[in-house]
């Protein structure tokens, strides 16, 4: 299976380059000195967890950054440049039709130091934060590390889709402690991409009772073909209460750039980020940014496709050898979310349990906060013969159980 100008199908050996997925599952998914023996060696593990993806990333980008390289001088750099803001902005225009204001924009060091960060700034201590379950782990992370509390609503799921409890987000709102909502659009780990009406409806119940909405849309650009994707903060232009998270570290593998966008329209909480925010960028992020943005939408037209094909493939293996599994397509991402409950017991540690049996690193719903519990999250982006190899470990490990 190959695409047209780039080669997805490519298998590219990480070891040597510090990668996360081969050098960090201890000490993440596992306790440091956790036995992992079992039907294969630690060196022949499939890493399917961690969220990059085992894609080369564009030669576009790696050109401006070979380029960029050509200057001799890589000091303590900042985004000055105002292309920068107009380019992503442009970015976010052509493909979902939002023109944010340029002076709204600041960075960060990724998605999740910004949720550290701004917890901080908007919750006193006392003061109570609401997320939806299951959920990226980080979210509940940022909270516990402000000493806040963590307030949950449990997505209602049937047949193995995803809805949000509207009743019980307005009832959890509306208790004055509860200043800030944390939510993931598309949806980790379900792969939702909430609908306008969803939004509308979310954005309103928040908002009437005054609570800041900080919006990580960090999959956005992740969408399978023909789907459409609405910014929370496009539906509410007149407020200033709504903060949009964006990167591109999930859109192009540019994770370890460590480098957000974050765009805060509250002038006062956006001077206070600022102030208390070292404004230090590597400059080969930059330049990195701004190449993808400007000269990425080709490649990442190819990775659509071939992401799209690698679903359907999945989708087919888990009909045909494990069919009380659900599974359905996700809307978004590349993060498949498998209900795997009917071939396990409750207290079954599925990552461990995939570790041992299949010699596949993923994520069981243990890690998602709560309402997870006999899922795994399995990461579709890598080259195909990769994916054939990881599927059938898990679907094999699961029969033989």
């Amino acid at each position: 299976m190959s695409t047209n100008n780039y080669q997805f199908d490519q298998i590219i050996n990480r070891k040597g380059t510090n990668a996360m997925s081969l050098t960090g599952y201890r000490g993440y998914l596992f306790d440091p000195d956790e036995n992992l023996s079992g039907k294969y060696d630690e060196a022949d593990f499939i890493p399917m967890w961690v969220a990059d993806m085992e894609f080369a990333i564009a030669p576009e980008i790696i050109a401006s950054m070979k380029k960029r390289l050509e200057h001799p001088l890589l000091g303590y750099s900042r985004v000055a440049d105002p292309k920068y803001a107009l380019v992503f902005q442009k970015w976010c225009v052509d493909r979902y039709g939002w023109k944010f204001d340029p002076k709204h924009l600041v960075n960060a060091k990724g998605v999740i130091p910004a949720l550290y960060d701004l917890t901080g700034h908007i919750c006193k201590r006392d003061e109570k934060v609401l997320i939806i379950t299951p959920s990226y782990a980080f979210f509940k992370h940022a909270v516990d590390f402000n000493g806040v509390e963590l307030v949950c609503s449990d997505l209602i799921e049937v047949n193995g889709e995803y809805r949000m409890d509207m009743d019980d987000i307005r009832k959890k709102a509306a208790d004055e402690k509860c200043v800030l909502g944390i939510f993931c659009n598309p949806h980790n780990p379900t792969g939702r991409v909430w609908s306008k009406e969803e939004l509308q409806e979310l954005g309103e119940v928040c908002l009437e009772h005054d609570l800041t909405i900080i919006s990580d849309e960090i999959h956005c650009d992740l969408l399978r073909k023909g789907m459409n994707f609405t910014p929370m903060a496009s539906l509410f232009p007149d407020s200033n209460q709504i903060i949009t998270c964006m990167a591109p570290s999930k859109t192009f593998n540019l994770a370890g750039n460590m480098f957000a966008n974050i765009i805060i329209p509250n002038d006062t909480l956006r001077k206070t980020y600022s102030e208390n925010y070292l404004p230090v960028e590597n400059p080969l992020s930059i330049v990195a940014a701004q190449a993808a943005y400007s000269e990425g939408h080709a490649w990442l037209a190819e990775l659509t496709e071939y992401l799209d094909a690698n679903f359907k493939y999945l989708k087919t293996e888990l009909d045909t050898h494990l069919p009380q599994a659900k599974f359905i397509i996700p809307e978004a991402t590349y993060l498949a979310w498998v209900n795997v409950s009917a071939y396990f017991t409750g207290d079954e540690n599925l990552t461990l349990f995939f570790a041992r049996n299949a010699g596949v690193l993923l994520e069981g719903g243990d890690m998602f906060v709560a309402n997870a519990e006999g899922h795994i999250r399995l990461n579709l982006a890598c080259p195909r013969i990769r994916l054939e190899e990881g599927v059938r470990r898990v679907i094999t490990a699961i029969l033989e159980h």
